[in-house]
């Protein structure tokens, strides 16, 4: 496969039961169309132990991490920050993720409060192993940014799946961090998302699936999978008026940057 067709998905999680019967079919079907790294993240403690075990695939990766609806699972243990120290040292981790904060669900102010204590210690990982983060942020815009701007000095990662608006993005990108563009940029209520997508430099531009949610269009509604991400690049390549070889190179380059991702290995 030639350099300027080369794809990354980013950001997916193939350990899901909805891959249990084709796994090996996702996988091939991803490289056949250009997809020739992919990096699962995990959620909880056993999310990222299976994207690790996935790690034994060639070209794929993992970030192991607690996803803030899954803060139990980190309170609830006696030292999870040392557990989760010794998964991130596993070869072919790549990143601290999926971690951050969800307000979506989570009215309580305390609980809140927990998913920021458990999002502000993952940092502390992340910077004790000098790895990038890949942050989830759900209607929780303001703290989100507030953390990342008061915590994560000298580091850097990517807002997944980004949702906020143009302003915040212009403040992610003055801490040179980067910002996710999944499915929900092809769908016809993406409202704000074309303009965010548009105004991105061009070094903060990363293509993600969230496999197996948020299927792009014309696939909305089934499951999803790498190989798909190619049509959230062509989205992009519409929307910022390039060409598809375009947005192929910058977001892979992007993603070897951030991720110290190299062809065939780490």
């Amino acid at each position: 496969m030639e350099n300027y067709k080369v794809f990354v998905d980013t950001h997916c999680h193939l350990d899901d039961p909805q891959f249990a019967e084709d796994l090996n079919e996702v996988i091939e079907r991803a490289k056949a169309i250009g997809v020739t790294r992919i990096i699962n993240f995990g959620g909880d403690f056993q999310t990222s132990i299976n994207a690790v075990n996935l790690t034994k695939y060639e070209g794929l990766f993992a970030g192991v991490g607690i996803h803030p609806e899954e803060i139990d699972d980190a309170i609830n243990r006696f030292d999870y920050t040392t557990e989760l120290a010794e998964l991130a040292q596993k070869n072919k981790v790549v990143a601290i993720g999926e971690i951050g904060l969800d307000y979506h669900w989570e009215k309580d102010t305390k609980r809140r409060e927990l998913q920021q204590k458990v999002f502000i210690e993952q940092l502390d990982i992340a910077r004790q192993f000098n790895l990038p983060i890949c942050v989830h942020d759900r209607e929780a815009h303001g703290d989100t940014l507030k953390i990342l701007k008061a915590e994560a000095k000298n580091l850097r990662g990517v807002l997944h799946c980004f949702s906020g608006s143009l302003e915040m993005a212009k403040e992610i990108w003055k801490l040179g961090w980067l910002i996710g563009v999944d499915g929900p940029l092809t769908f016809k209520n993406s409202a704000k998302l074309p303009d965010i997508v548009k105004a991105t430099p061009a070094d903060m531009l990363l293509i993600e699936t969230d496999a197996p949610y948020l299927a792009p269009t014309p696939h909305r509604g089934k499951r999803n999978e790498p190989s798909y991400v190619v049509e959230v690049a062509k989205k992009i390549a519409e929307v910022r008026g390039i060409n598809l070889e375009e947005v192929a190179r910058i977001t892979t380059q992007n993603a070897e940057n951030l991720y110290n991702i190299v062809q065939g290995g780490r």
